[in-house]
């Protein structure tokens, strides 16, 4: 990668780095990616999800209407840094909302 792309890279990141809220993502991804774009990025995800779940490829196949090679081709990459990354935010998640129930129950008592 050469120095202009590098800095172009690193624009983009850090723009993506500003954006702070939802609503602000979405407005920025429904203009950057189409919508057939935006499912395979989140389709993958949720593979991901699913996978680390234990979820079979069946399971993931016939409710996320994906491929076997699809399926496959995320499976693969499961141990990298960014999928890592992806799941550890998503883990983070579910234990803060598992919680947050758990307090709002103690609270009703």
């Amino acid at each position: 990668m050469n120095a202009l792309q590098k800095e172009i890279v690193n624009t983009f990141f850090q723009t993506l780095e500003d954006i702070k809220t939802k609503k602000d993502f979405a407005v920025f991804f429904k203009d950057f990616l189409t919508e057939k774009e935006l499912e395979a990025y989140a389709k993958r995800l949720a593979i991901a999800y699913w996978l680390k779940k234990k979820r079979s490829h069946e399971n993931i196949k016939t409710n996320l209407k994906v491929s076997k090679n699809v399926i496959a081709s995320v499976e693969k990459q499961l141990d990298s840094e960014g999928y890592k990354l992806a799941l550890k935010k998503m883990d983070a998640e579910d234990w803060a909302n598992t919680w947050n129930s758990r307090i709002k129950k103690l609270k009703l008592k």
